[in-house]
């Protein structure tokens, strides 16, 4: 195997490729042999597809020889999380509902994947239907971080974060719908993007939380970030919610990265009490390299952030609840009948198979939902969650008046270990507490690395807000600082990370 195309960033790939210095087979084979040396250990990956990855190596390849103009990343392999439909490869969205289903069409992002020529490698581990903050409740196992093997990557795409970060995958998608693009990546030292509501669409990705949900790019640094994104963004017409719109030039920030004169707000509502010491110094020094490069930086208050994830969890469950009515055992997924049931009706199918197809975080999910749209309790709950949801866009409308981009630790803590938070489902959901805001009012965020914090040497992340469509202040901001940060560290925060010896079995 050759290890240096999979250290290699997405970047210098597609540089290669262009020059036909390195092929697409070979590229797309390094990381296969990659992956078959050390998923063993991480679990990033549900399901695997070599022989496509390499066909479409092989044609990328045929058709650079022959001279044809290829787009930038073709010939770049990709990851993609399994909540997104992809013809002949199965989408289980990491349960056993709908375990061994193979759409028969793409996701309009996965379609874009495949116009781009990018070989895709396949499907990342998930929280099943993407409820969870850890990857630990997924029916098929954890995926484990690659800082540390007792260690979660992060939720609901801890999949598609671990396998960056590990060096499976130069490039990944990821889907956010409290934070699951940007969480991952701060745990894992790696880069993350959530786009504007509607800048990418949703058509094929199996929903969550429809007025959440955001597909979005995962990546080792912000310029393959942005890069992905400027691939996958646009308007669909088979998405009603997609803005049409011109995608923002996200690759030009992010190779500009310049802050000088830039006028950047602290959340004060998004640190303080619960926030790790490591990780809120780490958060500090990164805003004072900021200050360093000509920013001008203030604090900003959102007091409507306080009540964040308390609406976001009456109005998530609610909506799933309702999308995943769908799953009946009527019409495709998993059906199991009644036992002691000679004759069972359609209903006592649909509960069996139910029953035995979910797991506890989406029953629980369920259960809140169903209860909070029930009549005599919408008002109370669901309605209320809704007119928060507006102040904090209010909230939002306000700070950008005064600022450009909004700043705030990604995460309150770094990886914690497994089972920590199983037992308290409560604890779990304030892993997000950061990152719900920007779901609830529709603005793109980006995380990235801001160091290793003091008390456990694990990654932490640094959290860049900026207001609708202006997804190329995040990357402008962040290329800034990832090359700020990169003079202190040497390099790349990943380029710190522990090797894996590939001897460890997968956990179950």
């Amino acid at each position: 195997m050759n290890s240096d195309l999979t250290r290699a960033t997405a970047a210098e790939l597609a540089e290669a490729l262009a020059s036909r210095s390195v092929s697409s087979v070979e590229v797309t084979q390094a990381h296969l042999d990659r992956i078959a040396a050390v998923d063993g250990q991480v679990h990033a990956y549900l399901h695997l597809d070599p022989d496509g990855a390499l066909a479409t190596a092989r044609t990328v390849d045929q058709r650079r020889v022959a001279g044809e103009q290829l787009p930038a990343l073709a010939g770049v392999p990709v990851a993609v999380k399994d909540v997104m439909a992809t013809r002949g490869l199965p989408t289980t969205c990491g349960s056993r509902t709908l375990q061994g289903w193979v759409p028969p069409y793409d996701a309009t992002v996965v379609t874009r994947l495949r116009a781009e020529g990018m070989p895709i490698l396949g499907k990342t581990n998930m929280d099943e239907f993407a409820m969870g903050s850890s990857t630990e409740h997924s029916a098929y196992g954890p995926t484990r971080n690659p800082w540390d093997l007792e260690r979660i990557p992060g939720g609901s795409g801890g999949g598609s974060s671990a396998a960056v970060a590990s060096f499976q995958a130069p490039l990944a998608i990821g889907t956010d719908t409290g934070g699951s693009i940007r969480q991952p990546a701060a745990v894992t030292g790696s880069v993350g993007t959530k786009p504007t509501y509607g800048g990418v669409s949703r058509y094929g990705l199996v929903a969550l939380a429809s007025s959440l949900d955001q597909a979005g790019p995962c990546a080792r640094t912000v310029l393959d970030t942005a890069l992905l994104h400027g691939v996958i963004a646009g308007h669909d017409p088979m998405d009603s919610t997609s803005i049409d719109a011109p995608v923002p030039p996200v690759v030009a920030a992010a190779r500009a990265g310049r802050v000088h004169g830039l006028r950047v707000g602290v959340v004060r509502e998004l640190g303080g009490a619960g926030y790790q010491p490591g990780v809120r110094a780490r958060f500090d020094e990164a805003v004072q390299l900021l200050v360093d490069g000509g920013a001008e930086v203030a604090e900003v208050s959102c007091p409507s952030f306080e009540y964040a994830l308390a609406a976001y969890y009456l109005i998530l469950p609610s909506e799933a609840s309702s999308n995943l009515a769908k799953f009946d055992a009527m019409r495709y997924g998993l059906r199991v009948g009644p036992q002691g049931v000679a004759d069972p009706s359609a209903e006592q199918v649909m509960a069996a198979s139910r029953e035995a197809g979910f797991g506890p975080e989406v029953k629980r999910r369920i259960i809140l939902g169903t209860y909070a749209l029930s009549s005599g309790y919408y008002d109370a709950y669901y309605g209320s969650a809704q007119k928060v949801r507006t102040l904090i866009a209010q909230d939002f409308q306000r700070a950008f008046e005064q600022v450009d981009v909004l700043l705030s630790p990604t995460a309150p803590t770094t990886a914690f270990r497994f089972g920590d938070k199983l037992a308290d489902p409560m604890a779990m959901y304030l892993n997000d507490i950061a990152t719900i805001p920007a779901n609830l009012a529709g603005v793109p965020g980006i995380s990235l690395p801001s160091g290793l914090a003091d008390e456990d040497g694990l990654p932490a992340g640094i959290q860049v807000l900026a207001p609708a469509m202006r997804d190329d202040r995040l990357y402008s901001v962040g290329a800034a600082l990832e090359r700020a940060l990169a003079q202190r560290w040497g390099g790349l925060l990943l380029d710190r990370a522990p090797e894996l010896d590939g001897t460890t079995e997968k956990g179950a």
